[in-house]
């Protein structure tokens, strides 16, 4: 069933529900008042015959006259025995246990229905008999048969109504939904990402928002990844070409009657060659770290800002040089991945090492920033960043011109930036007290060792 259907049916079983239990409350209280109106009238008229004074001669016996005026309903007038005295109708009102018992004094009065002629009798003692007046109810249920029809065909009326208005209301408040499934249909069919058309401000609106947000993350993420491709062809195709290049130099000289290559450029190609798979091997990881990074997190754990930032000066410190490291460092916790944070520290440092002059001082800071952040600060005594440069130098294969002469691929800064957001902080570049280079992480965390 569909959930326009599914909208209807709920629709018209609500107003279905309340109308029944409106009609039932009706009828019950009509009814209920009717046969109270019969026995009120039965009472009255009783009560009235019998108080009367004046007296009127009836089958030879004296009589109050009032008994005349009873022809409307069946009356009679018995002894104790239960049999009639005096009657005025063409039909006795029906006689049985409970009219002699107040004939003969046992009650004051009696109110009954009898089912066999489907009459109220009510006998009340009178002179040492009882007067019994009875009352055809077939009147009064014609009235509530009429009643029950006309609440029947009110009630059915009703839920028709209910129904219709209730597939309008699917129809116009589920036109979000139609658009949201043809979008998505046309989405799986085509690809295309485009966002659809939003009018209004309800549930379903917001919904359709949620959904153009989505495609638009979406598209976004595709975006990055064709970017991603044609940056990585583009810097793979330098390394591959000159390996092409040497290769079949190295090819062409071992080739009959080919000039033989002289010992010096053998040498040089093959450290060419060398260089060129160094630069291959560390673009291609720096690709899959970067993958890696953009993956969903899995689990996090307790880590320690300042054990990460020692682990990584430990590696940069073997590869430094004659570069020198100043440290300080203050504690920092954090909820994290540890091997993603640790190979940002780690770009950072070797980055620094790279930009510093011979006998360099690379100073590395870890402090709390108030707010719940910390700010790990790496600095060199390089050439430092250009203005034009500082918006760009976290993006994926941006290199300076100044840079395009060193060893690098180009994303050792786009991983830093992706593990510190993935971590919820930031990244920051600016120009050190030394003239150099200052990249700046900023992490949430604490201070707190009870942290995890």
């Amino acid at each position: 069933m569909s959930l326009r259907a599914r909208v209807t049916w709920l629709a018209a079983s609500c107003v279905a529900g309340a109308v029944a239990l409106v009609s039932l409350g009706a009828y019950f209280t009509v009814r209920q008042n009717l046969y109270d109106q019969v026995d009120a009238t039965l009472i009255q008229k009783a009560n009235n015959a019998a108080s009367s004074t004046i007296s009127a001669e009836v089958q030879g016996q004296s009589v109050p006259a009032a008994f005349l005026t009873l022809t409307d309903i069946q009356f009679a007038l018995i002894d104790s025995s239960g049999t009639p005295v005096v009657s005025v109708t063409n039909h006795l009102p029906p006689i049985g246990r409970d009219e002699i018992n107040v004939a003969a004094g046992k009650d004051a009065d009696n109110i009954r229905t009898d089912a066999r002629t489907d009459t109220r009798v009510f006998s009340l003692a009178y002179r040492g008999g009882a007067l019994v007046l009875a009352q055809s109810l077939q009147p009064t249920k014609a009235q509530l048969a009429d009643l029950s029809l006309v609440l029947l065909l009110i009630g059915g009326a009703g839920v028709l109504v209910a129904a219709i208005a209730g597939t309008a209301v699917a129809r116009t408040g589920l036109r979000p939904v139609q658009r949201l499934t043809r979008a998505t249909e046309r989405v799986a069919r085509t690809g295309d990402l485009r966002p659809i058309i939003v009018e209004g401000d309800d549930e379903l609106v917001r919904l359709s928002h949620s959904f153009n947000q989505m495609l638009s993350a979406v598209s976004y993420a595709q975006d990055r990844q064709r970017q991603l491709v044609a940056d990585a062809g583009h810097e793979l195709r330098t390394p591959l070409t000159s390996l092409r290049t040497n290769l079949e130099l190295l090819l062409s000289a071992e080739a009959p009657d080919a000039p033989r290559l002289s010992d010096e450029d053998r040498v040089e190609i093959h450290d060419d060659l060398r260089a060129q798979l160094d630069e291959l091997t560390q673009l291609i990881g720096d690709l899959v770290e970067l993958a890696r990074e953009d993956a969903p997190q899995l689990t996090r754990e307790r880590v320690d800002m300042v054990e990460i930032v020692e682990q990584a000066l430990a590696r940069a410190r073997r590869r430094a040089g004659d570069v020198k490291f100043e440290v300080d460092l203050q504690p920092w916790y954090l909820l994290g991945e540890p091997a993603p944070l640790e190979r940002a520290v780690l770009n950072l440092l070797d980055n620094a090492v790279k930009f510093s002059p011979p006998g360099g001082t690379v100073r590395v800071d870890l402090r709390p920033a108030g707010h719940g952040y910390a700010f790990l600060q790496v600095a060199d005594a390089g050439p430092g960043i250009n203005d034009a440069d500082l918006p760009y130098v976290f993006d994926r294969f941006y290199r300076s011109d100044e840079a395009r002469t060193l060893p690098g691929s180009g994303l050792g800064l786009a991983i830093v930036k992706s593990a510190a957001q993935r971590h919820g902080g930031a990244v920051y570049a600016g120009r050190s007290a030394d003239g150099g280079a200052l990249m700046a992480v900023r992490l949430p965390g604490t201070q707190d060792t009870s942290l995890g």
